[in-house]
């Protein structure tokens, strides 16, 4: 007996009648960032692996545990994108687009890939939506991404949202608080589970990352960033917060949300549902003003968030809308070939057809047409060749009429 090849563990098939969904989903999120003036970038799905190492941070998981890294044929190592805003800043700067005039606001569709342990809504090749924004400091900004990310979950009918909003300060105020949340680490370091005891000499501040429940209790304790802030950090959350509420937003301010990537600085934020358990942000990012200046680029500041659409659409309502469409019944040869050119020119004038080649019977047809849900049925049979008219009949009311292939055509488009 030959061995089945399965699919990779931590990947997922996306069947036809599942991706009707998905195709929803990419519509209303396309259609609602192009709203907001962002633009569609595609970069490469592999880069040079210290691309990720120098972006998303030498501390973080993704770079310790996650990547998908590999040599090519010329030694050189590459990595699956684990994250896409390393890329888009790799790409602003090798591409001069901060010397043109258009904004700097980028939307991407696309799969990432992260080896972490597959659970519900997370898979190790994965789909994230992203928004970057380059060269706008105004806090305004910041309130105006999370009010379209609420805009985009209302259009998806996604309810029970909570928005909750941190500063992680910037290069001037993070120290302090750093060695002081260090000491409190130290304080309760038998406590934690292995990974976060070595995080505290590592990097302290991704001990909040960590799901575990001891974890967690022990950092409800630790200091709160907000309170080491400096006066430009502070003036910048605050009209942040402004802003969320002149917009009529509701939010929570949550001091342990400090992302799981290091380049973050200033505002932090995300939406969670109360319909997934504890992985439960639907949409998380914020500000990273740093970045261009530390790969090379221009002193740009920049924002963004990421949306991982498994997780999404596991709470997206949708009733799939069948589509309207015509099956071709045919008899012979002969009523083939003229049914192929009927669909032909039904195609060309927008209306949905299918028509298979396996000998069956006009009853065995009929049935499959029955089956398939189809709208319309077009019978040819060597009578209707011979007078160039065709038998069309509704399978709803079932009505059945007579005519050429423009008069077909009308009378479909009349009754839809």
């Amino acid at each position: 007996m030959k061995k089945q090849i399965s699919a990779i563990k931590g990947t997922k098939d996306v069947l036809p009648r599942e991706a009707r969904k998905w195709q929803h989903v990419e519509a209303v999120t396309k259609r609602v960032l192009e709203l907001y003036a962002y633009k569609e970038i595609r970069t490469p799905v592999f880069e040079a692996t210290e691309l990720f190492e120098k972006g998303t941070g030498q501390t973080t998981d993704i770079v310790i545990k996650e990547m998908y890294t590999f040599k090519d044929k010329a030694g050189r190592s590459l990595t699956l994108r684990p994250e896409y805003t390393p890329s888009v800043a790799r790409s602003i700067i090798e591409n001069r687009l901060y010397l043109q005039p258009d904004p700097l606001r980028f939307y991407y569709i696309g799969p990432m890939f992260r080896y972490d342990k597959p659970q519900k809504g997370r898979y190790r090749q994965f789909h994230q939506v992203d928004i970057e924004v380059f060269g706008e400091e105004d806090p305004a900004l910041d309130a105006e991404i999370v009010e379209m990310a609420n805009y985009l979950l209302r259009e998806l009918k996604v309810s029970a949202t909570e928005n909750l909003v941190n500063s992680v300060g910037c290069k001037k105020c993070r120290p302090s608080y750093i060695k002081d949340l260090r000491s409190r680490a130290e304080e309760v370091k038998r406590d934690l589970c292995p990974d976060c005891k070595r995080k505290v000499d590592l990097n302290p501040l991704r001990i909040f990352d960590c799901k575990i429940e001891t974890c967690r209790e022990a950092a409800k304790n630790f200091p709160r960033i907000t309170d080491y802030l400096c006066q430009e950090c502070e003036d910048h959350f605050n009209r942040f917060c402004e802003y969320l509420a002149f917009y009529g937003i509701k939010y929570k301010v949550e001091p342990r949300l400090v992302r799981g990537i290091d380049y973050y600085t200033k505002t932090t934020f995300e939406v969670v549902s109360s319909k997934l358990g504890a992985q439960n942000a639907l949409i998380g990012g914020g500000r990273y003003d740093d970045m261009m200046e530390d790969f090379g680029g221009p002193d740009l500041c920049a924002i963004g968030f990421a949306m991982g659409l498994e997780r999404l659409i596991s709470v997206v309502p949708f009733t799939e809308e069948k589509g309207e469409f015509l099956y071709l019944v045919h008899l012979g040869d002969e009523s083939k070939r003229a049914g192929m050119k009927a669909v032909q020119f039904l195609r060309r004038e927008g209306v949905e057809c299918l028509i298979e080649y396996k000998e069956r019977s006009i009853k065995s047809q009929m049935s499959r047409a029955n089956k398939l849900g189809a709208a319309w049925v077009l019978i040819i049979g060597e009578e209707e060749v011979k007078e160039k008219k065709y038998k069309l009949k509704n399978m709803a009311s079932g009505l059945q009429v007579e005519g050429t292939q423009g008069e077909i055509l009308k009378i479909i488009r009349e009754s839809s």
